[in-house]
């Protein structure tokens, strides 16, 4: 791990346009002309002095990105981009925010074409496909303590998110979402609408347990997967990678905010709030009899002081916090919660949807796009 905290900014934008990919064979539903709701989201790690004044990185990012996908929305991407894949949208924007927005720093760059499936650009360039999956399933935790509320039989709509790494000698179509499909299909089949403990292996179905499951099976028939991610609820879940586990807990915050170093005339300086989203992000050993990372319910109680503190609060005035900005508050929420949660590794909060900042111990290189 780092010895001391990194930032990074993010931003996100929507767009509504049409596209058709002659790329694809004949039949493809994709060839023909349709439409899409897409998401642009770009990671950077700013350099201090870039933004007007300190604490104003994500607003004047997001500017940066609705600027520049401006010239796609209400249009026919085949205009711009020659096979506008999810892939090469993405790199028209990175290209673009670099060449025409001078935007430094930057280490992601994803786009979202629908609400389960779309592809990140690291910083070198290597494209992340991603889909996501939904299955219906019952479970219990046979292992955990007397009276822990799951070790009753219970049920979750489970959600599953399939990483796998793109060819960098390819750029358009050589993992897509239908490939994708046709891997997860038998295993749709195998779990959904069962009991997880009665399938072999699953004996103990903790979400990092059935990531790692997972992971074991598809591995061989995907080479190029490179993380499974496990939606137990909407607000947790894990990821496997290969090597290690790591759980996420979500809260949102309902906290007024102004920014101390905004000048008086911005928006910003002035008292105003956000319903935040709040991800904390924990890496830790399996324990052995448990088969979890961390207890979800031990993370929420740990954390507990600190999230009272935070919500329906006027979070300007938490004495020695610096500014409110979301860097700024995340690594207050970093700093402070590491010695009841020492597992705590990075945390997340965004303002609105996917803007704002990303606060970790861990290089940027090896964070999970969740």
């Amino acid at each position: 791990m780092s010895a001391s905290p990194s930032s990074l900014f993010t931003a996100s934008a929507t767009f509504e346009s049409a596209c058709h990919i002659d790329a694809l064979p004949e039949s493809h539903r994709s060839r023909r002309l349709h439409g899409h709701s897409y998401l642009a989201t770009v990671r950077a790690q700013l350099p201090p002095g870039w933004a007007p004044f300190p604490g104003g990185e994500v607003h004047a990012l997001r500017e940066c990105l609705e600027r520049c996908v401006a010239p796609l929305d209400h249009a026919l991407l085949n205009d711009r981009i020659a096979q506008p894949t999810d892939e090469n949208i993405a790199r028209w924007i990175r290209h673009r925010l670099v060449t025409e927005f001078g935007v430094p720093g930057i280490s992601q760059v994803g786009i979202q074409s629908t609400t389960h499936c779309g592809v990140d650009l690291d910083a070198e360039g290597q494209a992340h496909v991603w889909r996501r999956y939904r299955f219906q399933a019952a479970h219990q935790l046979p292992n955990v303590p007397m009276g822990h509320k799951c070790g009753r039989m219970h049920g979750h709509g489970f959600e599953l998110i399939l990483h796998a790494n793109q060819d960098l000698g390819e750029r358009d179509l050589s993992i897509d979402y239908d490939r994708l499909d046709e891997i997860w299909a038998p295993f749709h089949v195998l779990l959904n609408y069962q009991c997880l403990n009665e399938i072999e292996g699953l004996s103990n179905p903790t979400s990092e347990i059935i990531s790692s499951w997972l992971w074991a099976r598809i591995k061989p028939q995907l080479p190029e997967l490179s993380w499974v991610t496990v939606y137990e609820t909407g607000s947790s879940g894990a990821n496997f990678d290969g090597e290690r586990y790591r759980i996420w807990k979500e809260f949102t915050l309902d906290s007024a905010v102004k920014l101390r170093r905004a000048p008086g005339d911005h928006p910003l300086a002035g008292i105003h709030g956000h319903t935040f989203t709040l991800r904390l992000h924990l890496s830790a050993l399996l324990d052995e009899v448990y088969g979890w990372a961390m207890d979800f319910g031990d993370v929420k109680r740990l954390f507990d002081p600190i999230f009272k503190s935070l919500d329906h609060h006027p979070l300007h005035e938490i004495p020695g916090l610096a500014d409110t900005d979301t860097a700024t508050l995340a690594a207050w929420i970093l700093a402070q919660s590491r010695a009841q949660l020492p597992p705590l590794e990075r945390v997340d909060l965004y303002e609105t949807r996917g803007s704002g900042a990303i606060v970790s111990l861990v290089p940027f290189e090896e964070l999970i796009p969740v």
